[in-house]
């Protein structure tokens, strides 16, 4: 019998019950049997590679070193590239209620670092007799970005792939991006690199391929950009399609059913349900 593998992504750990981002998060995860970690990188001023969706702290669910709120127009004044990794820490995003995602536990967390948190997970996964955990790491770079936000996007990528060898698990990992810079050069000095393009534009498969220049390992869509002729060019290539962020357990069967490859999601204890 013909058995597809579903790949079962934790959306930043699993940011509908826990802080996203965060290594109590991706333990969580862990147990609630995701296959691969999702999470997303920027960088420090000493150059360290921090787990952080935002090159700045966000107003939604962090908070000041001494607690107090930090105000919207104020957020993009508290940029990680500016800081240094000492600093980050200091920073609290996990106990203030997140105003999209009321059900996450709440308690403190800070930032960590991309090293500290595949070390707990792969003992963490270890404990629970998981032989294989799979790592999906998106590069936040852009144009507009570069130099403001984080390193240029050829130093930004060395220092995630020093990290990802240094850790030994290349081989278990996935790079994505939105931006086609540190994919395409990738693509060219580390062919072997399982690659992902991140995609939420209106543009067609085929269109958003050609700018890409290449024929990724994974095209992964916004969930509602799925239909049959992608699948159909995606087998076709032997190019696997994931989408993201899919939280509605009724949209999850629609994807499974068309042939997706795998999910990504906020709501990793949904998975059950399917």
């Amino acid at each position: 019998m013909n058995t597809h593998f579903l790949d079962l992504q934790g959306h930043r750990g699993c940011r509908g019950l826990m802080p996203e981002n965060s290594i109590p998060g991706f333990l969580y995860a862990i147990e609630l049997g995701v296959t691969t970690l999702e999470m997303d990188v920027v960088i420090s001023k000493d150059k360290k590679v921090v787990v952080s969706h935002d090159p700045f702290f966000s107003h939604e669910f962090c908070l000041n070193p001494d607690g107090s709120e930090i105000k919207e127009e104020e957020e993009r004044n508290f940029t990680l590239f500016e800081m240094t990794y000492e600093e980050i820490k200091t920073f609290d995003c996990g106990s203030k209620i997140h105003p999209r995602f009321p059900k996450q536990r709440k308690m403190p967390v800070y930032k960590p670092l991309l090293e500290d948190v595949i070390n707990a997970a792969e003992a963490h996964a270890s404990s629970l007799g998981k032989s294989k955990l799979y790592y999906n790491i998106e590069i936040k770079s852009t144009i507009e970005g570069d130099n403001v936000y984080h390193p240029p996007y050829k130093e930004f990528t060395d220092l995630l792939m020093d990290v990802l060898q240094k850790k030994n698990i290349l081989e278990r990992t996935i790079v994505q991006s939105f931006d086609i810079r540190p994919l395409q050069y990738l693509h060219q000095t580390h062919p072997d690199m399982t690659l992902s393009f991140l995609v939420e534009n209106t543009l067609v498969f085929k269109e958003n391929l050609s700018i890409l220049g290449f024929t990724p390992a994974i095209y992964s869509p916004e969930f509602i950009l799925v239909d049959e002729a992608l699948m159909t060019f995606a087998k076709e290539h032997n190019m696997k399609v994931i989408p993201w962020t899919v939280n509605e357990v009724a949209e999850m069967k629609k994807l499974i059913a068309m042939g997706v490859d795998g999910l990504i999601s906020d709501y990793v204890d949904r998975y059950e349900e399917i």
